[in-house]
């Protein structure tokens, strides 16, 4: 004979967290709206028949891609172009950013061991770093680029610079907060052991923290081609400023294989960031 579990053995079906995640949705969306509205944000338009209309003659003109020969030689110099400009940067953006992330994570500071006359110095020299990581950070690169390419001319050596400037402050903040977001309590062992920060650095931290830090640095890579791209349209060369021509000459063939090559570029940053993950894993 099945016997009937007591009222309060019974599992209530309902979510006992529904109210607060409720009460989270409604709080999002009040934030949100007024959002919305400042930044005239009106999906309907998409559906518009005038919108349709425009959105559709616009990409019938893609259609074919164009092939010539002499158009794909020029588009092959682009792209070599656009990814010696995102290579260059992000190689002198990590040279910049490394030690400015060695010296601003708190997981290697010496001084935090424990009280000491160096205590207040290490910590100003943290905050001077971090602020050297803000301010680079804080200038777009496409300003860099407007400015630069007065400096330099077009071409992509504008664009390396401008990549190299903002891409620093980016890589080194989220290195360093990488760095300390793990276990940090081997690389604390080994400086109170009194090792070395370099040592601490190489055996407490980077073990875990390795495959992270590789994924990052390629996804920044693979921003830094799209970045160039964009500042091919102050005139840093790439593929950037052969899309502009050819929107500017309202030929859609070419603005398409362009397109086609961002794919494909995309396809390869994804491929190289899994193959550096599998290898450090």
């Amino acid at each position: 004979m099945s016997t009937l579990p007591h009222p309060a053995q019974r599992r209530d079906p309902r979510d006992p967290l529904a109210r607060r995640r409720l009460s989270a949705l409604l709080l999002a969306l009040v934030v949100l709206w007024p959002m919305l509205v400042i930044a005239e944000f009106k999906p309907q338009a998409l559906l518009a028949p005038a919108g349709l209309r425009a959105m559709g003659g616009f990409l019938a003109g893609f259609l074919p891609p164009a092939l010539s020969a002499e158009f794909l030689g020029l588009l092959a110099r682009a792209t070599l172009e656009t990814l010696a400009m995102a290579t260059a940067g992000v190689t002198l953006a990590f040279a910049l950013a490394v030690p400015l992330a060695f010296v601003s994570t708190r997981s290697l500071s010496v001084s935090r061991i424990g009280p000491g006359p160096g205590r207040w110095r290490g910590g100003l020299l943290r905050t001077a770093a971090r602020g050297v990581l803000t301010m680079l950070r804080a200038i777009p690169e496409l300003v860099w680029a407007l400015v630069l390419v007065r400096a330099f001319g077009l071409g992509p050596a504008a664009g390396v610079l401008a990549l190299a400037i903002t891409y620093a402050g980016m890589l080194g903040k989220v290195y360093a907060e990488i760095l300390e977001s793990g276990d940090t309590r081997p690389a604390r062992a080994l400086l109170e052991a009194g090792s070395g920060r370099l040592a601490a650095l190489g055996y407490g931290l980077l073990p875990g923290a390795a495959q992270e830090l590789a994924s990052y640095t390629v996804y920044r890579w693979e921003c830094a081609v799209r970045a160039s791209v964009v500042m091919g349209f102050v005139g840093a060369g790439g593929l950037g400023q052969l899309m502009d021509q050819s929107m500017k000459m309202l030929n859609g063939g070419e603005a398409c294989s362009i397109l086609v090559v961002f794919l494909l570029l995309v396809f390869l940053a994804d491929a190289l960031s899994a193959g550096l993950r599998k290898w450090l894993a």
